[in-house]
């Protein structure tokens, strides 16, 4: 049962936070995996995000829909909230699937998700700082904090320039073009 932990000290929320870190990272590898097995190499992509849509439909609307039905809450829906949180699910979707047209246009997993999560922080860092700048000014920002920046995106860029290479692949066994020796017997 999920409980609202808000007003408790510890750690719940990061243990939920690395529940997201680990979905995630998987999330590129699986969708790839997904779109391989769909044996379509024009559609496959398409198709796997459909299958995408009805778990977002299965986790995201039917799961939330059950906690506030079993915890009684209001139906009441603001029109700001409904929006705000409308356009955070098209972002969501969107970035979903730019991820599979970046596997379609042949990027690998470990490339795309390693470009996806070192930038999305940086981005996330730099959209919040817009929103709520920094009460001293954008000259009161810690150099720590430049540094994280930096090092966030050179991270990304190191992982995609020098990520480990699969193996080579085998060359298709041949086969003999001579006819078949006659069975024996006959």
């Amino acid at each position: 049962m999920i409980t609202d932990n808000s007003a408790q000290p510890g750690f719940t929320w990061l243990l939920f936070a690395l529940l997201t870190v680990g979905s995630w990272g998987v999330y590129g590898a699986f969708l790839h995996t997904g779109q391989m097995a769909m044996g379509d190499p024009v559609n496959g992509r398409y198709k796997a995000f459909l299958f995408v849509g009805i778990a977002y439909f299965l986790t995201a609307v039917l799961a939330p829909l059950a906690v506030l039905l079993a915890k009684g809450a209001s139906w009441n829906y603001p029109m700001r909230g409904m929006g705000w949180s409308l356009i955070a699910g098209i972002v969501g979707a969107v970035g979903a699937f730019g991820v599979l047209l970046a596997f379609g246009a042949k990027g690998t997993p470990a490339v795309v998700m390693s470009i996806v999560f070192a930038g999305a922080p940086v981005v996330n860092a730099l959209y919040s700082l817009w929103l709520h700048p920094p009460a001293g000014g954008f000259g009161s920002l810690k150099p720590q904090f430049i540094l994280g920046i930096a090092l966030a995106a050179l991270g990304g860029c190191l992982v995609t320039f020098y990520k480990p290479n699969p193996p080579p692949a085998k060359p298709a066994a041949s086969i003999s073009q001579s006819p078949a020796p006659p069975a024996e017997g006959h």
